[in-house]
């Protein structure tokens, strides 16, 4: 299996993004997906996820209501929107594929066993 985030940029306070998740493999609608992000200096963190049917999603507090998590199985692809981008949003994003099939979403790191190489957020003020 095979993740290929894309679609970061630099952009400015306010600005919006969306950063699609291309996964390889047949399998991509049994399971859960997930974005983390990771800033300079800091541990990477979850940020939103959504069960294998996309039914199903949550989102950490800091961007819940500006970002939003969707899935579309026919082009095995998760995609993140991010609106009204702030400059604490700046970060590596990162997509990742839950362990085990037909589960609800996942916020733990360790719940996730493929993960994609991250796409640069830069938010300026």
């Amino acid at each position: 299996v095979q993740l290929q985030a894309s679609g970061g940029g630099l952009v400015q306070t306010g600005d919006s993004l969306r950063l699609p998740c291309a996964a390889s493999g047949r399998t991509f609608s049994d399971y859960a997906m997930g974005w983390f992000r990771q800033a300079p200096g800091k541990e990477r963190e979850f940020v939103s996820a959504i069960n294998w049917s996309g039914r199903s999603t949550f989102s950490v507090e800091s961007v819940r209501g500006r970002f939003t998590i969707s899935r579309d199985n026919a082009k095995n692809t998760v995609y993140l929107r991010m609106n009204s981008l702030k400059p604490e949003d700046t970060a590596v994003y990162y997509c990742a594929r839950a362990r085990f099939p037909l589960t609800n979403w996942k916020a733990r790191e360790y719940e996730y066993v493929y993960w994609g190489q991250g796409t640069q957020v830069t938010v300026s003020s």
